[in-house]
Protein backbone atom coordinates (compact mmCIF):
# COMPACT_ATOMS: atom_id res chain seq x y z
CA UNK A 1 0.00 0.00 0.00
CA UNK A 2 1.26 3.23 -1.17
CA UNK A 3 2.25 5.84 1.97
CA UNK A 4 -0.18 8.61 2.53
CA UNK A 5 1.32 12.36 1.38
CA UNK A 6 0.20 14.71 4.16
CA UNK A 7 2.89 17.34 2.62
CA UNK A 8 0.88 20.54 1.29
CA UNK A 9 0.75 21.13 -2.38
CA UNK A 10 2.84 24.16 -3.52
CA UNK A 11 0.31 26.19 -5.52
CA UNK A 12 3.24 29.14 -6.43
CA UNK A 13 6.77 28.40 -6.93
CA UNK A 14 9.89 30.90 -8.19
CA UNK A 15 12.49 28.97 -9.67
CA UNK A 16 15.83 30.57 -10.18
CA UNK A 17 14.75 34.16 -9.77
CA UNK A 18 17.49 36.66 -10.68
CA UNK A 19 16.84 40.18 -10.50
CA UNK A 20 19.43 42.79 -11.53
CA UNK A 21 19.91 46.64 -11.36
CA UNK A 22 22.58 48.92 -12.33
CA UNK A 23 25.84 48.37 -10.08
CA UNK A 24 23.92 45.88 -8.01
CA UNK A 25 22.18 41.95 -7.71
CA UNK A 26 18.88 42.32 -5.46
CA UNK A 27 18.49 38.67 -6.35
CA UNK A 28 20.56 35.36 -7.32
CA UNK A 29 19.39 32.11 -8.29
CA UNK A 30 16.46 32.16 -5.61
CA UNK A 31 13.74 29.62 -5.16
CA UNK A 32 10.38 30.21 -3.01
CA UNK A 33 8.19 27.80 -2.53
CA UNK A 34 3.81 29.11 -1.72
CA UNK A 35 2.54 26.11 -0.16
CA UNK A 36 -2.05 26.26 -0.54
CA UNK A 37 -3.80 27.47 2.37
CA UNK A 38 -0.85 27.99 4.39
CA UNK A 39 1.47 31.37 6.38
CA UNK A 40 4.35 31.21 4.08
CA UNK A 41 7.03 33.46 5.96
CA UNK A 42 9.80 34.87 4.00
CA UNK A 43 12.56 36.52 6.64
CA UNK A 44 16.03 38.24 5.63
CA UNK A 45 18.15 41.70 6.55
CA UNK A 46 16.84 44.77 4.76
CA UNK A 47 18.20 44.58 1.13
CA UNK A 48 18.33 40.74 1.32
CA UNK A 49 15.89 41.06 -1.27
CA UNK A 50 12.34 40.21 0.03
CA UNK A 51 10.34 42.76 -1.17
CA UNK A 52 12.22 42.75 -4.53
CA UNK A 53 10.94 39.22 -4.93
CA UNK A 54 7.20 39.99 -3.77
CA UNK A 55 6.99 42.64 -6.11
CA UNK A 56 8.17 39.95 -9.02
CA UNK A 57 5.57 37.49 -7.43
CA UNK A 58 2.84 40.50 -7.94
CA UNK A 59 3.59 41.50 -11.39
CA UNK A 60 5.02 44.83 -10.40
CA UNK A 61 8.68 44.27 -11.19
CA UNK A 62 9.98 41.54 -13.95
CA UNK A 63 13.08 39.41 -13.06
CA UNK A 64 15.67 39.78 -15.30
CA UNK A 65 15.90 35.42 -15.25
CA UNK A 66 14.04 32.73 -13.97
CA UNK A 67 10.60 31.39 -13.91
CA UNK A 68 7.31 31.71 -11.98
CA UNK A 69 4.74 28.44 -12.16
CA UNK A 70 0.91 28.59 -10.86
CA UNK A 71 -0.33 25.37 -9.98
CA UNK A 72 2.45 23.65 -12.01
CA UNK A 73 2.14 26.02 -15.15
CA UNK A 74 4.74 28.34 -15.78
CA UNK A 75 2.96 32.54 -16.12
CA UNK A 76 4.17 35.23 -17.20
CA UNK A 77 2.18 38.90 -16.23
CA UNK A 78 3.38 42.59 -17.14
CA UNK A 79 1.79 44.20 -14.40
CA UNK A 80 -0.20 43.51 -10.55
CA UNK A 81 -3.46 44.13 -12.78
CA UNK A 82 -2.45 40.82 -14.58
CA UNK A 83 -1.57 38.88 -11.07
CA UNK A 84 -4.27 39.92 -9.93
CA UNK A 85 -6.68 38.30 -12.51
CA UNK A 86 -4.64 35.03 -11.33
CA UNK A 87 -5.38 35.73 -7.97
CA UNK A 88 -2.54 37.29 -6.65
CA UNK A 89 -3.02 40.21 -4.58
CA UNK A 90 -0.66 42.47 -2.07
CA UNK A 91 -0.04 44.54 0.81
CA UNK A 92 2.77 46.70 0.38
CA UNK A 93 5.54 47.65 2.81
CA UNK A 94 4.84 51.19 1.61
CA UNK A 95 1.87 52.54 1.61
CA UNK A 96 0.06 52.45 -1.76
CA UNK A 97 -2.97 54.94 -1.23
CA UNK A 98 -3.90 57.97 -3.12
CA UNK A 99 -4.00 60.67 0.01
CA UNK A 100 -7.07 62.86 -1.88
CA UNK A 101 -9.54 60.25 -2.14
CA UNK A 102 -11.46 59.00 0.76
CA UNK A 103 -11.33 55.21 2.26
CA UNK A 104 -13.95 54.07 0.07
CA UNK A 105 -12.82 55.04 -3.16
CA UNK A 106 -8.74 53.72 -2.51
CA UNK A 107 -10.29 50.29 -1.40
CA UNK A 108 -12.10 49.97 -4.88
CA UNK A 109 -9.65 51.97 -6.83
CA UNK A 110 -8.78 50.49 -10.61
CA UNK A 111 -11.69 48.13 -9.69
CA UNK A 112 -14.81 50.61 -8.93
CA UNK A 113 -18.14 48.39 -8.36
CA UNK A 114 -20.32 49.81 -11.43
CA UNK A 115 -24.11 50.15 -11.60
CA UNK A 116 -23.68 50.03 -15.37
CA UNK A 117 -21.21 50.46 -17.65
CA UNK A 118 -19.44 54.13 -17.13
CA UNK A 119 -21.44 54.76 -13.73
CA UNK A 120 -20.02 54.12 -9.92
CA UNK A 121 -21.84 52.69 -7.56
CA UNK A 122 -20.93 54.71 -4.98
CA UNK A 123 -22.91 54.01 -2.52
CA UNK A 124 -22.39 50.16 -2.99
CA UNK A 125 -18.62 50.70 -2.42
CA UNK A 126 -18.99 52.71 0.90
CA UNK A 127 -21.82 49.79 2.14
CA UNK A 128 -18.29 47.26 0.93
CA UNK A 129 -16.29 49.11 2.82
CA UNK A 130 -18.01 49.66 5.84
CA UNK A 131 -18.17 45.97 6.25
CA UNK A 132 -14.41 45.26 5.55
CA UNK A 133 -13.85 47.74 7.87
CA UNK A 134 -16.58 46.42 10.66
CA UNK A 135 -14.53 43.13 9.45
CA UNK A 136 -11.25 44.30 11.15
CA UNK A 137 -13.59 46.12 13.82
CA UNK A 138 -12.20 49.73 12.96
CA UNK A 139 -14.58 52.64 13.33
CA UNK A 140 -13.15 54.64 10.01
CA UNK A 141 -16.00 56.20 7.92
CA UNK A 142 -15.71 54.68 4.38
CA UNK A 143 -16.27 59.00 3.34
CA UNK A 144 -13.03 59.74 5.30
CA UNK A 145 -10.15 61.18 3.38
CA UNK A 146 -6.87 58.95 3.77
CA UNK A 147 -4.68 62.10 4.17
CA UNK A 148 -6.98 62.64 7.02
CA UNK A 149 -6.20 59.36 8.60
CA UNK A 150 -2.99 58.50 11.08
CA UNK A 151 -0.43 56.10 9.26
CA UNK A 152 -2.10 52.94 11.44
CA UNK A 153 -5.19 53.53 10.15
CA UNK A 154 -3.93 54.12 6.70
CA UNK A 155 -2.12 51.03 7.17
CA UNK A 156 -5.72 49.11 8.46
CA UNK A 157 -6.79 50.27 4.85
CA UNK A 158 -4.25 48.72 2.38
CA UNK A 159 -5.27 45.58 4.38
CA UNK A 160 -9.04 46.34 3.78
CA UNK A 161 -8.18 46.47 0.13
CA UNK A 162 -6.52 43.13 -0.19
CA UNK A 163 -9.18 41.62 1.24
CA UNK A 164 -11.33 43.34 -1.14
CA UNK A 165 -9.86 41.68 -3.81
CA UNK A 166 -10.65 37.58 -2.62
CA UNK A 167 -7.19 36.76 -3.71
CA UNK A 168 -6.31 33.06 -3.50
CA UNK A 169 -2.46 34.01 -3.22
CA UNK A 170 -1.82 37.24 -0.46
CA UNK A 171 1.28 38.74 -0.05
CA UNK A 172 1.21 40.96 3.17
CA UNK A 173 5.01 42.61 3.28
CA UNK A 174 5.04 44.28 6.63
CA UNK A 175 1.46 44.45 7.58
CA UNK A 176 1.15 44.93 10.84
CA UNK A 177 4.61 47.72 10.75
CA UNK A 178 2.47 50.82 12.04
CA UNK A 179 -0.72 48.67 13.77
CA UNK A 180 -1.64 48.22 17.41
CA UNK A 181 -0.89 44.77 19.65
CA UNK A 182 -4.99 44.89 19.34
CA UNK A 183 -5.30 45.28 15.64
CA UNK A 184 -2.49 42.89 15.20
CA UNK A 185 -4.66 40.20 16.96
CA UNK A 186 -7.84 41.00 14.69
CA UNK A 187 -5.44 40.36 11.43
CA UNK A 188 -4.30 37.30 12.82
CA UNK A 189 -7.75 36.36 13.45
CA UNK A 190 -8.53 37.16 9.61
CA UNK A 191 -5.08 35.42 8.76
CA UNK A 192 -6.76 32.51 9.85
CA UNK A 193 -10.26 32.55 8.58
CA UNK A 194 -8.22 33.16 4.95
CA UNK A 195 -6.13 30.16 5.29
CA UNK A 196 -9.24 27.75 6.55
CA UNK A 197 -10.62 29.14 3.03
CA UNK A 198 -7.70 27.48 1.50
CA UNK A 199 -6.36 30.94 0.65
CA UNK A 200 -2.22 31.27 0.75
CA UNK A 201 -0.86 33.84 2.82
CA UNK A 202 2.94 34.61 1.96
CA UNK A 203 4.07 36.95 4.94
CA UNK A 204 6.48 39.29 5.54
CA UNK A 205 7.16 40.74 9.28
CA UNK A 206 10.88 42.00 11.18
CA UNK A 207 9.15 41.59 14.15
CA UNK A 208 10.04 37.79 14.81
CA UNK A 209 7.78 36.71 17.46
CA UNK A 210 4.95 37.00 15.34
CA UNK A 211 6.42 34.85 12.45
CA UNK A 212 7.06 32.33 15.27
CA UNK A 213 3.31 32.47 16.09
CA UNK A 214 1.69 32.48 12.76
CA UNK A 215 4.45 30.52 10.21
CA UNK A 216 3.43 27.34 8.73
CA UNK A 217 6.55 27.50 6.47
CA UNK A 218 9.67 29.93 6.84
CA UNK A 219 12.26 30.66 3.56
CA UNK A 220 15.31 32.93 5.02
CA UNK A 221 17.08 35.01 2.41
CA UNK A 222 20.72 36.78 2.43
CA UNK A 223 22.29 39.02 0.31
CA UNK A 224 19.53 37.97 -2.23
CA UNK A 225 20.51 34.73 -1.94
CA UNK A 226 18.12 31.26 -1.11
CA UNK A 227 19.98 30.53 2.55
CA UNK A 228 17.11 27.58 3.76
CA UNK A 229 13.43 26.90 3.73
CA UNK A 230 12.16 24.14 6.08
CA UNK A 231 8.71 23.73 8.23
CA UNK A 232 7.88 26.14 11.09
CA UNK A 233 8.03 23.08 13.91
CA UNK A 234 11.03 23.72 15.94
CA UNK A 235 11.86 26.91 14.62
CA UNK A 236 13.08 29.68 17.48
CA UNK A 237 14.33 33.45 17.42
CA UNK A 238 18.02 32.32 17.34
CA UNK A 239 17.54 30.12 14.62
CA UNK A 240 16.08 32.69 12.36
CA UNK A 241 18.45 35.46 13.66
CA UNK A 242 21.92 33.15 13.14
CA UNK A 243 20.62 32.30 9.18
CA UNK A 244 19.85 36.06 8.70
CA UNK A 245 22.52 37.93 9.78
CA UNK A 246 25.37 34.78 9.86
CA UNK A 247 27.92 35.34 11.80
CA UNK A 248 26.43 38.71 13.00
CA UNK A 249 24.30 36.59 14.69
CA UNK A 250 25.27 37.83 18.06
CA UNK A 251 24.72 41.51 17.67
CA UNK A 252 22.08 42.48 20.07
CA UNK A 253 21.23 45.76 22.02
CA UNK A 254 23.90 46.84 23.85
CA UNK A 255 24.04 50.11 26.54
CA UNK A 256 26.94 51.90 26.55
CA UNK A 257 27.12 53.80 29.33
CA UNK A 258 27.45 57.88 29.25
CA UNK A 259 27.14 61.20 30.84
CA UNK A 260 23.75 63.17 31.20
CA UNK A 261 24.24 67.08 31.61
CA UNK A 262 21.96 70.14 32.12
CA UNK A 263 18.72 70.53 30.57
CA UNK A 264 18.79 71.68 27.02
CA UNK A 265 15.24 71.14 25.92
CA UNK A 266 11.90 72.27 28.05
CA UNK A 267 8.43 71.75 27.39
CA UNK A 268 5.61 73.63 29.20
CA UNK A 269 1.75 73.44 28.56
CA UNK A 270 1.64 72.01 25.12
CA UNK A 271 -2.25 71.81 24.55
CA UNK A 272 -3.30 71.28 20.30
CA UNK A 273 -7.01 70.84 19.59
CA UNK A 274 -8.03 68.97 16.37
CA UNK A 275 -9.55 71.29 13.33
CA UNK A 276 -12.67 69.46 15.39
CA UNK A 277 -12.22 71.09 17.80
CA UNK A 278 -11.24 67.38 19.83
CA UNK A 279 -8.20 68.51 22.59
CA UNK A 280 -4.81 66.00 21.06
CA UNK A 281 -2.23 67.44 23.34
CA UNK A 282 -3.75 68.55 27.17
CA UNK A 283 -0.99 70.13 28.94
CA UNK A 284 1.92 68.34 27.84
CA UNK A 285 4.93 69.26 30.18
CA UNK A 286 8.49 67.41 30.34
CA UNK A 287 12.64 68.55 30.39
CA UNK A 288 15.18 66.63 28.66
CA UNK A 289 18.64 66.68 29.16
CA UNK A 290 21.98 66.82 27.35
CA UNK A 291 23.16 62.59 26.42
CA UNK A 292 19.73 61.64 27.95
CA UNK A 293 17.66 59.19 25.37
CA UNK A 294 14.05 59.88 26.83
CA UNK A 295 11.30 57.40 25.74
CA UNK A 296 8.10 58.49 25.21
CA UNK A 297 5.62 55.24 25.34
CA UNK A 298 1.83 55.04 24.74
CA UNK A 299 -0.95 53.49 22.59
CA UNK A 300 -1.63 55.27 18.90
CA UNK A 301 -3.66 58.30 19.32
CA UNK A 302 -2.01 58.96 22.62
CA UNK A 303 -0.32 61.89 21.60
CA UNK A 304 3.09 60.79 21.21
CA UNK A 305 3.56 61.90 17.12
CA UNK A 306 1.66 65.21 17.74
CA UNK A 307 4.46 66.31 20.60
CA UNK A 308 6.97 65.75 18.16
CA UNK A 309 5.14 67.53 15.33
CA UNK A 310 4.31 70.79 17.85
CA UNK A 311 7.96 70.72 19.38
CA UNK A 312 9.62 70.92 15.58
CA UNK A 313 6.73 73.83 14.71
CA UNK A 314 4.43 72.09 12.67
CA UNK A 315 1.63 72.39 14.14
CA UNK A 316 2.08 76.56 14.59
CA UNK A 317 -1.68 76.53 16.07
CA UNK A 318 -0.70 75.10 19.30
CA UNK A 319 -0.24 76.33 22.87
CA UNK A 320 2.13 76.27 25.41
CA UNK A 321 6.61 77.06 26.16
CA UNK A 322 8.96 75.46 23.75
CA UNK A 323 13.01 76.21 25.44
CA UNK A 324 16.20 75.22 23.88
CA UNK A 325 19.07 75.87 25.24
CA UNK A 326 17.46 78.74 27.83
CA UNK A 327 15.70 80.56 24.69
CA UNK A 328 12.20 80.04 23.74
CA UNK A 329 10.89 78.74 20.19
CA UNK A 330 7.90 81.07 20.17
CA UNK A 331 7.07 82.30 16.88
CA UNK A 332 9.86 80.43 14.82
CA UNK A 333 9.03 78.15 12.06
CA UNK A 334 10.59 74.92 10.94
CA UNK A 335 13.51 76.10 9.31
CA UNK A 336 14.71 78.37 12.05
CA UNK A 337 14.65 75.37 14.70
CA UNK A 338 16.16 73.24 12.47
CA UNK A 339 18.91 75.67 12.51
CA UNK A 340 19.07 76.37 16.17
CA UNK A 341 19.16 72.16 16.81
CA UNK A 342 15.87 70.45 16.96
CA UNK A 343 15.57 67.59 14.24
CA UNK A 344 13.16 65.15 13.38
CA UNK A 345 13.05 61.66 11.84
CA UNK A 346 9.17 61.46 11.18
CA UNK A 347 6.80 58.45 11.42
CA UNK A 348 5.57 58.36 7.99
CA UNK A 349 9.73 58.17 5.79
CA UNK A 350 7.13 58.07 2.76
CA UNK A 351 5.08 61.32 2.76
CA UNK A 352 7.20 63.29 5.24
CA UNK A 353 10.51 62.54 4.92
CA UNK A 354 11.68 61.20 1.98
CA UNK A 355 11.79 62.78 -1.48
CA UNK A 356 10.95 59.69 -3.86
CA UNK A 357 12.35 61.38 -7.09
CA UNK A 358 15.82 62.30 -5.74
CA UNK A 359 19.08 60.39 -5.51
CA UNK A 360 20.12 58.81 -1.79
CA UNK A 361 22.77 62.06 -1.71
CA UNK A 362 20.26 64.59 -2.56
CA UNK A 363 17.63 63.05 0.32
CA UNK A 364 20.39 63.26 2.91
CA UNK A 365 21.45 66.65 2.35
CA UNK A 366 18.59 68.16 1.48
CA UNK A 367 18.05 69.36 5.52
CA UNK A 368 21.29 70.45 6.16
CA UNK A 369 21.54 72.27 2.99
CA UNK A 370 22.94 75.48 4.98
CA UNK A 371 25.78 73.83 6.20
CA UNK A 372 27.34 72.79 2.99
CA UNK A 373 26.09 75.75 0.88
CA UNK A 374 28.92 78.65 -0.02
CA UNK A 375 28.66 82.61 -0.35
CA UNK A 376 24.87 81.55 0.35
CA UNK A 377 24.28 80.27 -3.39
CA UNK A 378 27.18 77.56 -4.37
CA UNK A 379 26.47 73.96 -3.27
CA UNK A 380 29.52 72.65 -2.60
CA UNK A 381 29.54 69.55 -4.15
CA UNK A 382 32.40 68.18 -3.14
CA UNK A 383 31.81 68.78 0.51
CA UNK A 384 28.12 67.23 0.30
CA UNK A 385 29.96 64.09 -1.22
CA UNK A 386 32.10 63.71 2.06
CA UNK A 387 29.60 64.35 3.91
CA UNK A 388 27.33 61.67 2.84
CA UNK A 389 30.20 59.19 2.13
CA UNK A 390 30.67 59.61 5.77
CA UNK A 391 27.00 59.27 7.03
CA UNK A 392 26.80 56.35 4.85
CA UNK A 393 29.41 54.58 6.62
CA UNK A 394 28.36 55.63 10.29
CA UNK A 395 24.57 53.80 9.18
CA UNK A 396 26.04 51.21 7.50
CA UNK A 397 23.38 51.80 4.57
CA UNK A 398 23.94 49.31 1.59
CA UNK A 399 24.19 51.35 -1.79
CA UNK A 400 25.32 51.02 -5.43
CA UNK A 401 25.71 54.82 -5.95
CA UNK A 402 24.51 57.76 -4.00
CA UNK A 403 23.26 59.01 -6.94
CA UNK A 404 21.05 56.58 -7.18
CA UNK A 405 17.25 57.38 -6.36
CA UNK A 406 16.15 56.86 -2.99
CA UNK A 407 13.65 54.41 -4.36
CA UNK A 408 16.43 52.16 -5.74
CA UNK A 409 16.68 51.45 -1.44
CA UNK A 410 14.73 48.60 0.58
CA UNK A 411 12.74 50.16 3.17
CA UNK A 412 15.55 49.88 5.81
CA UNK A 413 18.35 50.99 3.99
CA UNK A 414 15.90 54.21 2.92
CA UNK A 415 14.96 54.51 6.84
CA UNK A 416 18.62 54.92 7.59
CA UNK A 417 19.28 57.81 5.16
CA UNK A 418 16.09 59.40 6.66
CA UNK A 419 18.29 59.23 10.41
CA UNK A 420 21.10 60.32 8.27
CA UNK A 421 19.83 63.24 6.73
CA UNK A 422 18.82 64.44 10.45
CA UNK A 423 22.27 63.75 11.81
CA UNK A 424 23.73 65.78 8.71
CA UNK A 425 22.22 69.26 10.43
CA UNK A 426 24.37 68.53 13.75
CA UNK A 427 21.36 68.76 15.94
CA UNK A 428 21.13 69.34 19.62
CA UNK A 429 17.77 67.29 20.12
CA UNK A 430 17.05 64.25 18.03
CA UNK A 431 13.72 63.36 18.24
CA UNK A 432 13.25 59.85 16.48
CA UNK A 433 9.36 58.64 15.76
CA UNK A 434 9.24 54.99 15.35
CA UNK A 435 12.60 54.81 14.18
CA UNK A 436 12.78 50.89 14.39
CA UNK A 437 9.01 50.62 12.00
CA UNK A 438 10.31 48.57 9.38
CA UNK A 439 13.93 47.99 10.12
CA UNK A 440 14.91 44.43 10.71
CA UNK A 441 16.87 42.61 13.85
CA UNK A 442 20.71 43.96 12.27
CA UNK A 443 20.06 47.20 11.37
CA UNK A 444 17.82 47.24 15.09
CA UNK A 445 21.12 46.68 16.78
CA UNK A 446 23.38 49.08 14.19
CA UNK A 447 20.53 51.66 14.94
CA UNK A 448 20.27 51.61 18.84
CA UNK A 449 24.52 51.60 19.38
CA UNK A 450 24.40 54.77 16.71
CA UNK A 451 21.60 56.71 19.46
CA UNK A 452 24.26 55.88 21.98
CA UNK A 453 26.78 57.10 20.57
CA UNK A 454 25.03 60.27 19.89
CA UNK A 455 23.95 60.17 23.33
CA UNK A 456 27.38 59.82 24.32
CA UNK A 457 28.28 62.53 22.43
CA UNK A 458 25.94 65.09 24.29
CA UNK A 459 22.84 64.99 22.08
CA UNK A 460 19.54 64.96 23.73
CA UNK A 461 17.41 62.06 22.52
CA UNK A 462 13.81 61.25 22.16
CA UNK A 463 12.66 58.04 21.27
CA UNK A 464 9.19 56.89 20.39
CA UNK A 465 8.04 53.45 19.98
CA UNK A 466 4.97 51.26 20.34
CA UNK A 467 7.72 48.28 21.27
CA UNK A 468 8.13 48.11 25.26
CA UNK A 469 11.03 45.86 24.81
CA UNK A 470 13.12 48.27 23.07
CA UNK A 471 11.56 51.53 25.03
CA UNK A 472 12.84 49.52 28.08
CA UNK A 473 16.42 48.50 26.35
CA UNK A 474 16.96 52.15 25.30
CA UNK A 475 15.80 54.74 27.37
CA UNK A 476 17.52 56.40 30.40
CA UNK A 477 14.20 57.53 31.41
CA UNK A 478 10.33 56.94 30.30
CA UNK A 479 7.54 59.35 30.00
CA UNK A 480 4.22 57.38 29.45
CA UNK A 481 1.35 59.19 27.98
CA UNK A 482 -2.64 58.76 27.55
CA UNK A 483 -5.01 60.78 25.69
CA UNK A 484 -2.90 63.66 24.83
CA UNK A 485 -1.50 63.67 28.70
CA UNK A 486 1.24 62.59 30.49
CA UNK A 487 0.37 60.02 32.86
CA UNK A 488 3.63 58.31 33.71
CA UNK A 489 7.23 59.06 34.20
CA UNK A 490 9.73 56.53 35.25
CA UNK A 491 13.64 55.96 35.54
CA UNK A 492 15.49 53.22 33.83
CA UNK A 493 15.18 51.09 37.23
CA UNK A 494 11.26 51.99 37.21
CA UNK A 495 10.36 51.10 33.76
CA UNK A 496 9.09 48.03 34.35
CA UNK A 497 6.80 46.15 31.76
CA UNK A 498 3.98 46.58 34.37
CA UNK A 499 4.78 49.73 35.27
CA UNK A 500 4.70 51.17 31.68
CA UNK A 501 1.38 49.43 30.76
CA UNK A 502 -0.33 50.22 34.12
CA UNK A 503 0.59 53.83 33.30
CA UNK A 504 -1.27 53.77 29.80
CA UNK A 505 -4.65 54.19 32.20
CA UNK A 506 -5.80 57.49 31.88
CA UNK A 507 -6.86 58.01 35.08
CA UNK A 508 -4.10 58.37 37.72
CA UNK A 509 -0.43 59.53 37.42
CA UNK A 510 2.09 56.91 38.11
CA UNK A 511 6.21 56.61 38.29
CA UNK A 512 8.43 58.51 40.46
CA UNK A 513 7.73 61.81 38.44
CA UNK A 514 4.37 60.66 37.03
CA UNK A 515 1.45 64.10 36.69
CA UNK A 516 -1.69 64.82 34.77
Amino acid sequence: MAERDDSPAVVMRAEGICKLYPGTTALADVDFNVYRGKVNVLVGENGAGKSTLMKILAGVEQPSSGRILLEGKEIRYASPRDALALGIGIVYQELNLFPNMSVAENIFANREKLKRPGWIDHALEREKSAELMARLQQAIDPDTLVRDLKVGQQQIVEIAKSLAEDASILIMDEPTSALSQAEVEVLFKIIEELKSNGVSIVYISHRMEELIRIGDYITVLRDGRLIEERPMGGVDLPWIIRRMIGDDAGKSYRDKPHDIGGVVLRVEGLKLDSEYGKRILDGVSFSLRRGEVLGLYGLMGAGRTETLETIMGLHPEASGEIVLDGKSFGGTGIPERIRRGVSLVPEDRQRQGLVQTMSIAGNMTLAGLWRIVRRKIHLGKREEETRVRDMIDKMSIKIARIENLITSLSGGNQQKVLIGKSLITLPKVLMLDEPMRGIDVGAKGEIFDIVNTLASEGIGIIFVSSELKEVRAISDRVIVMSRGRISGEFSREEATEEALVGAMAPSKPAGSGGRQ
